[in-house]
């Protein structure tokens, strides 16, 4: 057996025993187990293998077999290497040290020398006590099994030492050279980094100023596009604005050729126009001739004026009305008329109006002298009556048959006279308007005048219709309706166009029905709602102010409707149907049968009301400075003559309550102490009665 092979034996069999497989850290002082450390054995270092691999392949080339051992030497021989060789294992496993994955600075600074040049020395000692054990040939084998304790040290031979010296300083050295070795290749590495980064940023700054570039490049094609898109823009809008102004050209002259068809056309349509507004004029004027001339009756003759004659008025008459019929003929043929034909109708009705005002001249001449005449007449009988009734106030007055009760002095049956003559004054206005549109209500056969005559009542009658006693703001709107068509303005009606000017007796026959209107409203709508009295009555005041002749009007229906109203008693005269006697007492007879007391009473006391409120209301908005046209003072004059006549069963109770009702107020602060007079009178001696 070979020596190296004894020595690994025996590296072995200490590697297995108790103190061989202690754990061994060459950094114990930094372990937990220190004290473990400090008391536990020696044991071999894994650098011990690394030694003897080195140390045992030199000393085999000089060491050669004394001789061969027997089968029994052998066999301890072979155990004994056996247990050298289990050192090994731990060697070779752990390998060197210093060929480890890890041969870093670090491990070889930390590496204690002495300590290693301590176990280098124990391993050469061992060795070569095994190997003087082995060429001697002594039996005595079981020193080898003794423990690691016996052999507290065995001092190295000068050779052992000094190669183990040598090969200590030769590892150093190729230590030292690897750590060079190594730090030159941290400085290539750190120029390999550092020439990297600089590439780096060489590559960087190359594809920033590639980007740059193909920023620059894309901006020119940009500026480019962006021009060119300019120009082109620039080219459409140029093509578009000569297209607006070839439009615009295009389009005034369109417009000038529209405009000239327009005109053309308004001219055309202006002409037929006026051809057929001078045809409508000529119809007009020759209507009118006619009308005119139906007034003229050769053989008329009045009664009381038996020396007028008529002929020459009418032979004249029927000249300008074969004129105008001429005149028209002509135009129609021709087509529409001219203004010098209107002009010549017109000239025919001139004339024709001048001869009905001569006509009308000479009646108004013999009937104011007849007038005159019977006024002189008039004057001598009512000297004679008063004669009478002086003669009759001088004797005492019968008893009365009806009650069997005599007259109280100071009251009267009968009106004064002066009332009396106002009456009849205003009922002769009124027969005086009803005569003056005669033309108007009489016209069954001419279509056209009973159209007009439609339009104007409803005109005139419709916005009073309106008032009620919630009309409001609308009081003005009627107002200015009614005022409009009164002052020969036009006015919209039922859809239509109506004026006073249409006839010429058209603000005549609104005066009477605009009047009539007003009392059949106190005599409805006042009689249902007492309210209703007030804007009704300061319409009718307003328009009374503006128009005096519908004021007339309207008191002479009032004292037709309500006799009491004047006030007045008709007397039963010979002759008198009971039917036209109720009538003046002015209750409504139909089919011979008389209307309720209550219904009657109602009737009355709407229309007292509604006067009663038109004496003392006046238009807001018109003018204040001047006097009312009818005002208090009438209504104390009504109130004073009721009292002087002798009551009327229910009639006289009903009139005085609503009349005191609705202007007593009014009364009392006009006249103060003389109204509270009359109150006392009431009271105490007309209550009585």
């Amino acid at each position: 057996m070979q020596p190296r092979q004894l020595r690994w034996e025996t590296l072995a069999a200490l590697r297995t025993s108790g103190k061989g497989r202690l754990s061994y850290c060459r950094h114990w002082l930094q372990d937990e187990d220190i004290l473990e450390g400090c008391m536990s054995p020696l044991v071999l270092s894994p650098y011990s293998g690394w030694v003897l691999d080195r140390m045992v392949g030199q000393s085999a080339q000089e060491i050669t077999p004394s001789r061969s051992s027997t089968p029994k030497e052998s066999a301890p021989l072979a155990n004994r290497s056996s247990s050298l060789e289990k050192v090994t294992p731990a060697s070779r496993r752990g390998s060197s040290p210093l060929s480890s994955a890890e041969p870093s600075e670090t491990k070889f600074r930390r590496l204690d020398l002495p300590g290693f040049l301590h176990e280098l020395l124990i391993l050469y000692s061992v060795t070569d006590f095994a190997y003087m054990l082995t060429t001697q040939g002594n039996d005595d084998l079981s020193l080898l099994e003794t423990d690691q304790e016996v052999f507290p040290a065995v001092l190295p031979s000068k050779v052992a030492e000094v190669e183990g010296c040598i090969r200590m300083y030769e590892e150093m050295h190729r230590l030292k050279g690897k750590e060079g070795l190594r730090q030159r290749q941290e400085q290539q590495e750190q120029m390999v980094r550092a020439v990297y980064d600089l590439a780096s940023e060489q590559l960087k700054r190359f594809d920033e100023l590639k980007e740059l570039k193909q920023h620059q490049e894309f901006q020119d094609l940009q500026e480019v596009m962006e021009k060119s898109s300019k120009e082109a823009q620039g080219q459409q809008e140029k093509l578009k604005e000569e297209h607006r102004h070839r439009a615009k050209v295009l389009n005034l002259k369109l417009r000038e050729a529209e405009q000239q068809r327009q005109r053309q056309e308004e001219l055309e349509r202006l002409r037929k126009e006026e051809g057929q507004e001078r045809l409508r004029r000529l119809y007009s004027i020759q209507e009118e001739v006619l009308q005119l001339n139906q007034q003229i009756d050769p053989n008329y003759r009045h009664k009381d004026l038996p020396r007028i004659d008529l002929s020459a008025y009418s032979n004249r008459g029927n000249q300008i009305c074969g004129l105008v019929s001429g005149l028209i003929r002509t135009t129609s043929e021709r087509g529409f008329p001219t203004q010098v034909d209107v002009a010549n109708t017109e000239r025919a009705l001139q004339e024709m109006r001048g001869l009905i005002s001569s006509m009308q001249q000479e009646i108004a001449a013999a009937v104011e002298e007849k007038r005159r005449k019977d006024e002189e007449e008039e004057r001598q009988k009512k000297k004679e009556l008063l004669k009478k009734e002086q003669m009759k106030a001088q004797t005492p007055a019968p008893a009365q048959q009806s009650g069997g009760k005599q007259q109280k002095e100071g009251l009267q049956v009968k009106a004064e006279e002066s009332t009396m003559q106002w009456y009849q004054q205003l009922q002769d206005a009124a027969e005086q308007c009803i005569a003056s549109f005669s033309g108007i209500s009489n016209c069954k056969d001419n279509n056209e005048v009973k159209k007009i005559k439609t339009d104007l009542q409803k005109a005139a009658t419709i916005p009073v219709s309106q008032i009620s006693r919630i009309a409001g703001s609308q009081l003005r709107e009627i107002f200015d309706k009614i005022n409009n068509l009164l002052s020969g303005k036009s006015v919209q009606s039922g859809g239509r166009t109506v004026s006073v000017t249409q006839h010429p007796q058209g603000l005549d026959f609104v005066y009477y029905k605009l009047a009539e209107k007003f009392v059949n409203q106190g005599e409805e709508e006042v009689a249902s709602h007492r309210d209703a009295a007030f804007p009704i009555a300061v319409v009718a005041s307003g328009i009374w102010e503006i128009h005096p002749r519908v004021g007339d009007l309207f008191l002479a229906h009032l004292h037709k409707k309500c006799p009491y109203s004047v006030p007045f008693y008709p007397a039963l005269k010979e002759g008198t149907s009971m039917e036209e006697y109720q009538r003046m007492l002015g209750y409504q007879v139909k089919d011979s049968k008389m209307e309720e007391q209550d219904h009657f009473l109602k009737r009355m006391s709407g229309m007292i009301r509604l006067y009663a409120a038109i004496i003392q209301l006046r238009w807001p908005y018109g003018n204040k400075q001047g006097t009312h046209p009818h005002g208090l003072n009438y209504g104390w004059r009504w109130l004073a003559q009721m009292l002087n006549m002798e009551p009327l069963a229910d009639v006289t109770a009903t009139l005085l309550f609503d009349f005191l009702e609705v202007c007593g107020n009014a009364l009392m602060k006009q006249y103060q102490v003389q109204f509270w007079k009359m109150m006392l009178l009431i009271r105490e001696d007309y209550f009585p009665r």
